[in-house]
């Protein structure tokens, strides 16, 4: 004899076992793992220290990969190498996400001067093209870019595994692209109103959805204080200091842990693992690609798994 169901039984019975599905592949993803690939910052060409990472975390089970910089400061700032490293992400198994880096457009220049500003918006076009990341496992994202006052920051995304929001967030190293000389920190001043922006409605996205963890992928440390930043010991502003502020007081308003994920090897913090301030997390990562795993029964949320190194960060 077949179970017959009345109409409004039927959409109730289907309705639970949707909810019963997505409870399940809720709870797969309490524990997973990620990726985050570092570039080098010794001056040496970074094709093969890149390749060498996808490589290796492609054989490995990842949710996605986050690239921090597509190339070093010795290497050119042509068309020709940013479409070698863009064809080289697109080759990856794992889906993957890049996070600038100032080694990406900070330092080009010209027999004219600096390029930085034009080079910026190149690598926009040709990095952060749709709504989806790189590599055979596509990531849908969702760019900063889609609220008309900020259409050209294409490079600040976010997107949810599990109960964690991940985001990228463009601060160079190199005291976030502050310039000294009078008169020239247009590109500054703009990205810093983005970036405020944007990490109000990461936070407010996070909270309104009961995340347990945020994860912010950027290229310079703006927790690290100006102790640790000897130029800034002569006088220079900290370029970081605003948006230091603002993730601290962000932080501290947020239930859940909050873990920053840098591309910079400061005094005091090599091999030092995930710092911890409260529910505050931060962590440099050298050259080579680091495993990082996410696992709601653990009290940080967040441990590093591995970390491969491949060449010397600097100092």
């Amino acid at each position: 004899m077949k179970l017959r169901l009345k109409p409004l039984r039927a959409f109730a019975f289907a309705t639970a076992v949707l909810i019963s599905t997505a409870m399940q592949a809720a709870t797969a993803q309490d524990s997973f793992q990620f990726g985050v690939v570092g570039h080098s910052f010794s001056g040496n060409p970074d094709g093969a220290v890149l390749s060498k990472a996808l490589s290796e975390s492609d054989a490995d089970n990842l949710a996605f990969v986050v690239v921090n910089g597509i190339k070093s400061a010795a290497e050119p700032c042509s068309d020709t190498l940013y479409s070698e490293r863009r064809d080289l992400l697109k080759e990856a198994e794992n889906g993957v996400i890049v996070s600038l880096a100032a080694s990406d457009w900070v330092g080009c220049r010209n027999k004219n001067g600096s390029i930085a500003i034009e080079r910026l918006n190149r690598v926009r076009d040709l990095f952060f093209p749709d709504e989806f990341s790189f590599g055979a496992s596509k990531v849908p994202l969702f760019r900063q870019s889609v609220t008309p006052k900020f259409r050209g920051y294409t490079e600040n995304a976010r997107w949810e595994f599990g109960n964690v929001l991940f985001a990228t967030v463009n601060l160079p190293s190199a005291n976030n692209h502050f310039l000294p000389d009078g008169g020239r920190n247009s590109e500054f001043e703009d990205r810093l109103i983005a970036n405020k922006d944007w990490l109000q409605r990461l936070f407010t996205f996070a909270t309104q959805r009961k995340m347990a963890g945020i994860v912010l992928f950027t290229d310079g440390n703006p927790l690290a204080q100006p102790s640790q930043r000897p130029f800034l010991l002569r006088g220079q502003r900290d370029g970081f200091s605003e948006t230091r502020q603002r993730i601290t007081t962000l932080a501290g308003e947020f239930r859940g842990k909050v873990l920053l994920v840098h591309g910079e090897n400061l005094k005091n913090e090599s091999n030092a693992g995930i710092l911890w301030r409260r529910n505050l997390g931060s962590i440099g990562v050298a050259s080579g690609w680091s495993k990082f795993a996410v696992d709601n029964s653990k009290p940080n949320l967040f441990t590093l798994a591995n970390e491969t190194k491949s060449a010397p960060a600097s100092q």
